[in-house]
């Protein structure tokens, strides 16, 4: 019988919810209008020889061809390459990256290290998978009797937590991450309002439980937090090791009125500059900040902009939207409120 890599679902999703959780007091028990939670398929499980299916809700991120959901970090096609059905990392080709941003979320990803053993400790086998656009890893380790520090293995947040077991296969064989996430919180002015948490199972085995991050992981030292978005890319990491991945799917946790990506540096650098209207006391200026957003000064307020797609951008703190429109001789943003931009606004880029 074929040992499945299984995701474990419904274990994972009860493990992560915190203590403090409590009933909706704005339900009665058993109240018969309370709606229904959404049907959700749930897929197939893994088995070493066959990728499984997705749950019908998953952003599938990697399904064996194409890798269209991935990038370099900063934006531009990555160097990896698909073999046989599986990701596989070019060595020296560095880290890639989701374009699309995710904040809480469920994340399954399968992991094989190679199966001709080279290289001891952290030299055999060894990536890793961030969330935050980098800045939180759990390690991705050829472990099976492979001796190395305890909080560089696999199934270890880096440099701050061990595995709580060591659940790995023989190299050359899939290993099955299913990690709930929870993304820290900052205020407005960049304090830190609750820390990251990370539940993960590889291969079924519990190895982190609601664990809280101290801050982002590195290899020296561990510096606190900064503040960021809420939602960011997926990474993987190049060690320098042909780690191949297959089967990689996340589902958000949480709703969320649109998508976030975070664009190629190079796409958002050409949205950079002024826009206005001849004679009109309404002008706009976009400029780039750090993660992916543009900042954008217009009506005497400072709004930040997030990526719904390569040209359609939206605040959160204002129901203001943009759109980018460089098709014809002049290059023109379009800034509505709310979704009719059959109504908008048109400001030209170079217009005093």
């Amino acid at each position: 019988m074929k040992t499945p890599v299984a995701p474990v679902a419904v274990l994972l999703l009860a493990l992560a919810v915190r203590l403090s959780a409590a009933p909706d007091a704005a339900w009665l028990g058993h109240d018969r209008e309370r709606p229904l939670p959404p049907v959700v398929n749930p897929g197939t499980f893994s088995t070493p020889d066959q990728p499984g299916v997705p749950p019908s809700d998953a952003v599938v991120l990697f399904d064996g061809k194409g890798i269209s959901a991935w990038a370099a970090m900063d934006g531009s096609p990555t160097q990896w390459v698909v073999k046989d059905g599986a990701l596989e990392c070019v060595p020296g080709s560095g880290y890639i990256r989701t374009l699309q941003a995710f904040g809480d979320c469920q994340l399954h990803i399968e992991w094989a290290a190679p199966a001709e053993v080279k290289g001891d400790s952290q030299g055999r086998g060894n990536s890793g998978v961030f969330f935050g656009l980098g800045r939180y890893e759990i390690q991705v380790l050829d472990s099976h009797e492979n001796k190395t520090y305890a909080d560089g293995s696999a199934g270890s947040i880096y440099n701050q937590y061990p595995a709580l077991v060591n659940a790995t296969r023989p190299p050359g064989q899939w290993q099955a991450y299913d990690i709930i996430w929870t993304a820290p919180r900052f205020d407005a002015e960049g304090k830190l309002l609750s820390p990251a948490r990370m539940t993960a199972f590889l291969n079924g085995v519990l190895v982190q439980h609601n664990a809280e991050l101290t801050g982002p992981t590195t290899w020296i030292g561990r510096p606190p937090y900064q503040a960021h978005p809420e939602r960011l890319p997926i990474a993987m990491q190049d060690h320098g090791n042909p780690v191949r991945y297959r089967n990689v799917w996340v589902r958000e946790l949480g709703q969320h009125r649109h998508p976030e990506f975070v664009l190629p540096e190079a796409l958002l650098e050409t949205y950079v500059g002024d826009y206005g209207r001849p004679g009109q006391w309404n002008t706009g200026k976009v400029r780039r900040l750090p993660d992916g957003q543009l900042g954008f000064t217009f009506a005497g307020a400072d709004l930040v902009l997030f990526a719904a797609s390569p040209t359609h951008f939206y605040a959160k703190t204002t129901d203001v939207q943009v759109k980018f429109d460089f098709t014809g001789e002049k290059k023109k943003m379009l800034v509505t409120v709310g979704e009719d931009f059959s109504r908008a606004m048109v400001l030209e880029r170079g217009t005093p």
